[in-house]
């Protein structure tokens, strides 16, 4: 009889510790937990985001299980983050119990990602809600949720209350909520409430439009504007080379086509030399102004040119004149 009190006292113990064996394994807890949730961003669903950190003390590779709604299916990324920040996906394993699905895969890093898609939203004309539920799987130092706002979205209501929203580098409204540690077992629910006159997705909207006006700060514009003085600058060295090579260039082509002296050949000068001064005075030489229609003139053998009667040479290339 005893014995079987002692069985029986056993199983009540195991029974009411189960669920934190199954789901705390033996101590494990989690250093950050962080929930991002996307209505509406690139599937009509919300996309629900784990970005689950370990201690740093614990030893990899480790088994994590997480439970996520059933209605989601299998999950649309499960990775493992590497110190480089990029994701190389893991093998998982998937068990489905009623409402819920335990998805079971190995951390090989000491942070790991898993998202999947929450089709629960309920939509009435622009009206939308969505509620989110931690179910407490393990005990977490640091917990927070992040709320991404649809693109065309308005009149944004989140409970509990995160405050303002901020806008990030995307042009996108965010809102956080940080609520620090929560034992295992120890469930969270945020409810999410807006209005949005489109069934559009944010990712076709943001490719579609413009997510800002682009100011002074802008990184391109800032870094030409920063850069502009050095434009002008290089832009005036250019013009002042290119005047100079221009004036250079003009003054040389004057110069070679300015009329050098021509000069007499040598065999004309000799002739020239020759002549006596009878010869070369005007009354002799026709050509020099006087007009003697009595004179016989003689044609240069060579060139044909006309040349006095007294011409010994011709005065255009020189070969000595044949005499009649």
């Amino acid at each position: 009889m005893k014995r079987r009190i002692a069985i029986l006292f056993t199983l009540l113990i195991s029974t009411l510790f189960l669920p934190s064996m199954a789901f705390g394994q033996q101590g494990l807890k989690l250093a950050q937990l962080g929930v991002d949730l996307w209505p509406e961003y690139d599937r009509p669903e919300v996309l629900v985001i784990y970005r689950i950190g370990l201690p740093t003390t614990t030893p990899l590779p480790v088994e994590l299980s997480l439970r996520i709604p059933a209605s989601a299916g299998a999950p649309n990324a499960v990775a493992a983050r590497q110190p480089d920040g990029t994701l190389i996906s893991q093998t998982y394993t998937t068990q489905t119990d009623g409402d819920w699905t335990t998805l079971t895969f190995t951390a090989t890093t000491p942070v790991s990602q898993v998202e999947y898609y929450d089709p629960q939203i309920n939509k009435s004309g622009s009206q939308r809600e969505f509620s989110y539920t931690w179910m407490g799987d393990y005990p977490v130092d640091e917990f927070s949720v992040q709320v991404q706002q649809p693109f065309d979205a308005y009149e944004m209501t989140i409970s509990p209350d995160m405050g303002p929203g901020e806008r990030g580098q995307d042009g996108l409204v965010y809102y956080t909520g940080i609520y620090g540690a929560l034992d295992a077992g120890q469930t969270f629910e945020t409810t999410i409430q807006y209005s949005k006159d489109n069934d559009n997705l944010t990712t076709t909207s943001l490719s579609v439009d413009s997510i800002g006006p682009i100011d002074e700060s802008a990184q391109g514009r800032s870094r030409v504007m920063s850069l502009l003085p050095w434009i002008i600058g290089g832009l005036g060295l250019l013009l002042l080379a290119g005047g100079a090579l221009w004036f250079w260039q003009s003054g040389r082509n004057k110069a070679e086509q300015s009329p050098r002296p021509r000069h007499k050949p040598a065999a004309q000068r000799q002739a020239a030399a020759a002549r006596t001064p009878a010869e070369r005075s005007p009354s002799a030489n026709p050509t020099l102004g006087v007009n003697n229609s009595n004179q016989e003139f003689v044609y240069c053998s060579q060139c044909g040119k006309r040349a006095g009667s007294s011409d010994r040479f011709c005065r255009a290339c020189g070969t000595p004149l044949r005499q009649s």
